[in-house]
């Protein structure tokens, strides 16, 4: 609880330090303003901003600003830096992790405590939130992050499938108020970077008790910013007054008074938003529609159009397509080689994506720093082939093959729908195969897939730390339990997970890199998937907002960003 004389005296200084309460009125050290409200819209509904309930990049961004987890990476995308954790140290078997929590940081304020008053944090609540997602519990999706790493966490997850119980993890033991020790059950050198995921953001007990299943509308967390407002059309979060963290000149973070998410119907209604300065940022612009959105060089010679900067970063993200391998006709190898055969990738990012983004031509895991990824030997464009092994699965010509539907989260006319459109039409021109397009949300789409009825669908990954594990992971049989968003195809290879344990265990960078190699060519040796384009993170943010950074894993962070000018 923090003092409550301190909060009256900071009251009365602020009263009488300024001619009215409003943030907007203040300025700090090296030229920022505080104030303001920072708008951006979503192309898909957020359903959750609870952790380890949110598993897409949409509700992500928002969680991100919320909750914080031990540890994080840096805005350059390539080094884990602490967080709630202030310090941590490794065992010389990499099979136990230390970590010192940072005193003096409190959770939200909210109705969950006596006194509406968030306390402070404790490495109690780091072991409760870890338990939760080591948990079986429905509000948990993040299970595989944790169960097969930590000691015990595969039987508090079979035992935890409708509550919490008191014994918790073995392996995650509280030392004191401020120090936490985890124990792994085998070696795993790069368990720090699994601990910056945001799925493992730290919240208190006392939030599930008093929500139950409706937390994942009830965020309480230790971040810049906490939940306002929740409605069907927007999201709004607001300044938290508490916040920890100061920048580099020793101001108080965050500057930004509120951040309002929104949604877009489409990528152009998003496009002219920017342009009336209704929003202030647009993520993933589809690079054909800038022109025309903003304006001809005559207008923006006159001053007509938002002033506005671009900025580009390659990303760590994949799109492909995935396969039910537990179901005719993907559960016949042959069929999902052919389907991967018979595609131009090349033509699919020229003639159907205008350009935008690169043919996925090697392994699973795109390129990034440490990973030789142009080893692994991707599927080459070979028709020929496609069309003997599909006869050879009893489909001569594409005869008798199933029709199928491609669930797909993306409205006609974006860069997602071209895309699918573009791989129907080869599959029907190169295998005489027939393909429809079922428009869906995210979330109509995982339940479709999780109940089976979904055998195809187009999905993507993007890093959630930079480590090719990341994405092998995905493939792991242990990964394939009910609930979890790792293995929905069902993909099971003795030959993948002995690769993929070996090198999760190897602190050898050379040899844990070729193991990770091995992995990857065996996805695609298997066919388990289809992938397709790598993609550049490009965004447009209005000139009036200050320190805007993206990365390659595109993770958004509004703690430090500030809006030198108000909306007129």
């Amino acid at each position: 609880m923090r003092n409550k004389f301190t909060h009256l005296f900071l009251a009365v200084f602020l009263l009488t330090a300024c001619s009215e309460p409003s943030l907007s009125d203040t300025k700090g050290a090296g030229g920022v303003r505080y104030g303001g409200e920072f708008r951006f819209m979503s192309s898909e509904k957020v359903t959750s901003i609870f952790p380890a309930a949110s598993t897409d990049i949409y509700s992500q961004r928002l969680v991100n600003q919320v909750f914080e987890s031990l540890l994080k990476i840096d805005q350059s995308g390539t080094r884990v830096i602490p967080s709630l954790a202030e310090s941590f140290t490794v065992s010389s078997d990499a099979r136990q992790f230390t970590f010192q929590i940072r005193k003096g940081v409190f959770f939200h304020d909210d109705p969950c405590f006596p006194d509406e008053e968030g306390r402070e944090v404790t490495a109690d609540d780091v072991k409760y939130s870890l338990e939760f997602a080591c948990s079986g519990l429905p509000e948990n999706d993040i299970s595989n992050l944790l169960i097969n790493r930590i000691k015990g966490a595969k039987q508090f997850h079979a035992e935890t499938q409708q509550a919490l119980n008191k014994k918790g993890v073995s392996g995650i033991q509280v030392v004191n108020k401020h120090t936490l020790v985890i124990e792994l059950v085998e070696p795993f050198v790069d368990f720090d970077k699994a601990l910056s995921h945001s799925g493992l953001g730290i919240f208190p007990r006392e939030a599930y008790k008093k929500y139950g299943h409706e937390i994942l509308r009830h965020p309480v967390g230790t971040g810049p910013f906490s939940l306002e407002t929740w409605t069907g059309s927007k999201i709004t979060l607001i300044r938290n007054p508490h916040y920890w963290k100061k920048d580099d000149f020793g101001n108080q973070l965050p500057f930004l008074e509120r951040v309002i998410m929104t949604y877009a119907n489409n990528k152009r209604s998003e496009l002219l938003a920017f342009r009336k300065a209704e929003i202030d940022l647009v993520l993933r612009i589809p690079v054909e529609e800038i022109e025309n959105i903003l304006g001809t060089l005559q207008e923006a010679q006159a001053g007509l159009n938002v002033k506005h900067k671009v900025d580009s970063k390659s990303s760590m993200s994949l799109t492909y397509f995935g396969f039910a391998q537990g179901s005719a006709p993907f559960s016949d190898i042959r069929v999902r080689k052919a389907f991967n055969l018979a595609l131009d990738r090349n033509e699919l990012v020229n003639n159907w994506l205008g350009g935008e983004g690169y043919p996925s031509l090697n392994g699973f895991v795109p390129p990034m720093e440490g990973y030789t990824h142009n080893r692994v030997k991707g599927f080459p464009f070979d028709v020929p082939q496609a069309r003997k092994l599909l006869a050879q699965a009893g489909f001569p010509d594409g005869r008798n093959f199933p029709v199928l539907n491609l669930y797909l989260n993306g409205a006609e006319g974006t860069s997602i729908h071209r895309l699918a459109s573009g791989v129907i039409d080869q599959l029907k021109k190169n295998l005489n195969v027939d393909v429809k397009i079922h428009i869906c949300s995210i979330r109509e789409r995982e339940t479709a897939i999780k109940n089976g009825k979904a055998l195809f669908w187009r999905t993507g990954w993007i890093a959630d730390y930079p480590d090719p594990e990341n994405f092998l992971s995905l493939f792991y049989n242990d990964n394939a339990a009910p609930g979890g968003f790792s293995n929905p195809f069902k993909y099971s290879s003795k030959q993948f997970d002995a690769y993929y344990e070996a090198a999760c265990k190897e602190k050898n960078p050379r040899v844990r890199n070729a193991l990770m190699v091995k992995c990857d060519q065996t996805i695609i040796d298997d066919a388990a998937v289809m992938p397709l384009v790598n993609e550049d993170f490009i965004t447009m943010i209005n000139s009036r907002i200050k320190n805007f950074e993206t990365n390659s894993m595109e993770i958004l962070d509004f703690s430090n960003i500030f809006i030198k000018e108000p909306r007129k």
